[in-house]
Formats: C-alpha cells, structure tokens, sequence
C-alpha cells in the first residue's frame, strides 16, 4: 500500500477533520481514508464537457472492485466468499435440537 502526505494544512481543516472524525467514532487516518474512498467512488466528470467520465477510466492499476463498486481490500488469503462456501460445505445443515440458552441459564442459576 502507498502512503500519501499532505503538508501545510490549515490548522482550522486540521480541527475541522479531527471533530469530524470524532463525529463518526474514527480515528483521524480513518476519516481521511472514508474521504478518499467516497471522493473515489463518485463519478468523475470532464471540467470541459461536464459529462461523467467512466470509472473504468479512472480505476487505480491493481484495484479490485465488488458488485457494490467497492474496493476489495485483501488482508488474508481468502475472500468472503470463499470462507462462507467452505463453512457451508462443513456445515450444510443448522445445528437442531441442542438446549436453548435460556435453560442453560437458569440451571446455572437454580444450581447456586
């Protein structure tokens, strides 16, 4: 991943983003990346023309996107969907017939 610096920030946008952030229980390297992504996301448009411009375009080299036109962003080797068909080949039917966890409660609690 690369790392990007902005220099010379106004201390009033530099207080401004720490509340926002605050706001939106993030830290503030969180707040700036939901920024980035959204300004990402949104469709650019020409300055000449004004027409949108395809993102497909405008897409970063090596950048996979979801259905929902997200970022996929890899920390392990497998995505989601592969975990959920290996859970649901180990698992193809839900577990039926244990005890409710409300008779487990209360004879934890009857047996004091």
């Amino acid at each position: 991943m690369s790392n990007l610096s902005i220099k010379d920030v106004p201390d009033a946008w530099a207080q401004e983003l720490r509340q926002r952030a605050s706001r939106n229980h993030r830290s503030l390297q969180g707040e700036l990346m939901a920024i980035i992504e959204h300004a990402i996301q949104q469709p650019a448009t020409s300055p000449r023309t004004g027409l949108a411009v395809a993102s497909s375009d405008r897409a970063p080299a090596g950048i996979e996107i979801d259905r929902f036109g997200h970022p996929i962003i890899r920390r392990g080797s497998k995505t989601i969907e592969q975990i959920a068909a290996e859970h649901r080949v180990r698992f193809p039917e839900p577990i039926r017939g244990g005890p409710l966890s409300v008779d487990i409660i209360r004879a934890d609690r009857d047996s004091r």
